[in-house]
């Protein structure tokens, strides 16, 4: 890999083991954070994963830098799904099935912000790491569907996740994702040219 510098980096790429143990210490965390808190054991992380509290620690030698981890796992999930929209549908379906990917992601937060409240200095460096991930993933779908005459120009892709954000407290915590997947098809047809 080469850095903007043009230096090359020498860090090889992570074992298939040690990768395939990151991911299930994310996946495991995501469940344990959802279910007791911000305050879950890292021991208990450790052992529900099915690794020692060593290879936890190696990866994520706090609990802050795994409740981030956790977090931003979800927000690259964002991410990969705009990239494999883009490549393999028309602009404004990409952009619908994206604000659908939206949709979890946000369920996912709520689960697991009351943990992410519990971190030393709050989660403002998280949100500000990830919120520009999540715009240039909008805007990139947005600009295909201007670009394929499918979405007025005067839309912003802000304003509809924000829509949607909003939709999510409305509800009761059983419904708004139902509501949420209704008004994606609302907003759409609302932006159409």
């Amino acid at each position: 890999m080469i850095k903007k510098s043009g230096v090359h980096n020498t860090a090889r790429k992570p074992r298939a083991d040690a990768q395939r143990n990151r991911e299930r210490i994310l996946t495991v965390a995501k469940q344990v954070f959802t279910r007791l808190g911000g305050e879950a054991s890292m021991d208990e992380i450790a052992r529900r994963a099915k690794i020692g509290p060593g290879t936890l620690y190696r990866h994520f030698p706090t609990r802050d830098e795994l409740l981030a981890a956790v977090y931003i796992t979800e927000v690259e999930k964002l991410a990969e799904a705009q990239r494999t929209f883009s490549a393999e549908l028309p602009p404004l379906e990409a952009l619908r099935k994206w604000m659908l990917v939206f949709i979890d992601y946000i369920a996912a937060k709520k689960i697991i912000a009351p943990a992410l409240n519990a971190m030393n200095g709050g989660p403002a460096r998280v949100y500000q790491q990830t919120n520009r991930v999540m715009e240039e993933a909008a805007n990139a779908l947005a600009s295909r569907a201007v670009a394929s005459g499918d979405l007025r120009p005067d839309v912003d892709p802000m304003d509809m996740l924000r829509a949607i954000y909003g939709v999510s407290g409305a509800g009761s915590t059983d419904e708004w994702p139902t509501k949420a997947r209704m008004f994606v098809d609302i907003l759409i047809q609302g932006s159409r040219p």
